[in-house]
């Protein structure tokens, strides 16, 4: 079954916009980006302010990633495996001037 959202909890563009504090063109380039959870519905953009808030105290991707690099400092395959990704690419790892 599926759960019914107060009205109140669904927001149009501007409204999502003016929520964050920001403009609703900055609001769309952050969806386009994929960055920022919303639905287009026929036509119009729909966002959930719990969604928001989630999406505001979430870390950033590369917040997360930097967070875990320091987890395969002693992964000794990494040489080997960005070697291999280099030569897949059909370039060297490091640009000659």
């Amino acid at each position: 079954m599926s759960q019914v959202v107060e009205s109140t909890e669904v927001m149009t563009l501007e409204e999502a916009a003016a929520f964050l504090r920001v403009s609703p063109e900055a609001v769309m380039r952050l969806v386009v980006q994929q960055a920022l959870p919303g639905r287009q519905i026929e036509g119009q953009w729909r966002f959930l302010r719990a969604a928001l808030a989630d999406w505001l105290r979430e870390k950033s991707g590369k917040a997360v990633l930097l967070s875990q690099a320091g987890a395969f400092a002693d992964d000794e395959s990494l040489a080997e495996l960005r070697a291999t990704i280099y030569k897949e690419r059909g370039r060297p790892e490091v640009e000659e001037n």
